[in-house]
């Protein structure tokens, strides 16, 4: 079972996945990127994705994508 989230609304469904059995994939997609895409932080009114949740994510050995630094296009035209 996989789940992908990537904001603050998204922990809960991580957290019921990674509790089932067998194989199980939890990851984030920080959006991190404000010059190609939309940054989603802290203090973000939209998509909030907050240092809480990167703990969570840290401490439950949940992968975290960050759009700035592992993808090289945001979009198909840059």
């Amino acid at each position: 079972m996989t789940a992908f989230g990537n904001s603050d609304g998204d922990q809960q469904m991580l957290e019921w996945t990674q509790a089932g059995n067998g194989a199980r994939l939890m990851m984030l997609v920080h959006h991190d990127d404000a010059v190609r895409e939309w940054a989603y932080g802290p203090k973000s009114k939209i998509g909030t994705f907050s240092d809480a949740l990167m703990a969570e994510a840290s401490k439950r050995g949940w992968t975290v994508i960050s759009m700035k630094n592992d993808w090289k296009k945001g979009f198909p035209f840059e």
